[in-house]
This record gives structure tokens, C-alpha cells and sequence, in this order.
């Protein structure tokens, strides 16, 4: 339909379905519900929609990647959790799809230990925001409807 909103698909990987419990003094107290509404608050500001997702298995992140494509998605925002540092398959999806991919952390994983200084999703993503707590996605989000 022509009156629908562009959609901008947000995906969440593993354990970040325990925001606000795990570890707030690196995470926030944000949970990943707050963290959609924002998200939703703003996406209506904005003029598109938002449909957030998270599991814990690689291969549904990857699947969601793929149908983001398939559906025509205006942007993906990924959080890919600890996936970040270990999934060369994460890295092909994103390199195999047409959509841009904003890869999003709360934490600045180049300020923690060495082995999260390295992300196989950010070398395929359109760009990375980092260390702004719940605020990376809602920037991440500006950046999906200006690119």
C-alpha cells in the first residue's frame, strides 16, 4: 500500500532480553521493553515504523536479516550482543542483503576487554554507535531514516 509507513526493523541478540538486570552499571536499568517503546514514540515522530525483535540463536537473527530484505525494510538497527565478536555468519547476512544495517551497543565495546574490540558485524555494517547507553538506539534510529 502506498499510505504505509517505511519500516525499520530492530533486532536484539543474545541476552539482551536481560536488560535492566544484567549488569546495569554497564548496561542501564533500561529494559528492552522501555527501550522499544522509545523507539516506537519516536519512529511515529519520525513518519516510520519500527518492529523490534530479540532471541538468543544466531540463525534467527540471520533469518530476520534475510527477510528484512525480502520485505524491502528501509534500514535494520542490530544489537548483536556477544554475537558481535564471533559471528562471521552474522557478517555474510549483512553482506549478503541490499538493506543498510546500523550496528548499535550500549556499551563502548573499545573501552572493555580486548576481545570486544573486534566486530565481525561492524566491519560489514553501514555504520556502529556505541557507548550511549538506551540513546544509541534512538540515534541509530535517526540515522536509519536519514540514509
Amino acid at each position: 500500500m502506498a499510505d504505509e509507513k517505511p519500516v525499520i526493523l530492530v533486532l536484539n541478540g543474545p541476552n539482551l532480553n536481560l536488560l535492566g538486570l544484567r549488569e546495569p552499571e554497564i548496561y542501564g536499568r533500561d529494559t528492552l521493553d522501555d527501550i522499544a517503546g522509545k523507539l516506537e514514540d519516536r519512529a511515529q515522530e519520525l513518519g516510520v515504523s519500527v518492529d523490534c525483535r530479540q532471541s538468543n540463536h544466531e540463525g534467527h537473527l540471520i533469518d530476520w536479516l534475510h527477510e528484512a530484505n525480502a520485505r524491502g525494510a528501509k534500514a535494520v538497527i542490530l544489537n548483536p550482543g556477544g554475537y558481535t565478536h564471533t559471528s562471521v555468519a552474522l557478517h555474510d547476512a549483512i553482506k549478503s542483503i541490499t538493506v543498510p544495517v546500523i550496528e548499535v551497543h550500549l556499551s563502548n565495546p573499545h573501552a572493555r576487554e580486548a576481545f570486544r574490540h573486534k566486530s565481525f558485524v561492524g566491519q560489514a555494517a553501514k555504520g556502529t554507535i556505541a557507548g550511549f547507553g538506551a540513546t544509541g538506539y534512538l540515534l541509530a534510529l535517526d540515522a536509519a531514516v536519514r540514509i
